[in-house]
């Protein structure tokens, strides 16, 4: 199996700025925004960059790029959007809905 190179930005999740801009955003959202659309209460687990930062340290630190979501739609529906694909789930009355 073959793994994506090291992204040379990662030290930035260890800095204490993050820390505190990961835990700001938590409290102030502390549910899953994607959850949330379904009208399902999830507690959010990951802060999420909306727009990849890419290294960009501006953007890294970003308030407003900032969103609370659970790990599952981090690890599933975001990476998708963010590789282009349309992620479409349903409404608690079954009316689809896009997520990204």
């Amino acid at each position: 199996m073959q793994y994506a190179p090291s992204r040379p930005w990662r030290h930035l999740y260890k800095t204490a700025l993050w820390q505190r801009l990961r835990e700001h955003q938590l409290a102030t959202e502390p549910l899953c925004r994607m959850c949330l659309r379904t009208e399902d209460v999830t507690a959010a687990d990951v802060v999420d960059h909306i727009t990849p930062h890419k290294g960009d340290v501006e953007l890294f630190h970003d308030p407003s790029n900032l969103q609370s979501l659970c790990k599952h739609h981090h690890d599933s529906a975001k990476q998708m959007i963010e590789h282009g694909k349309s992620v479409v789930t349903y409404d608690v009355d079954g009316y689809p809905i896009e997520l990204g």
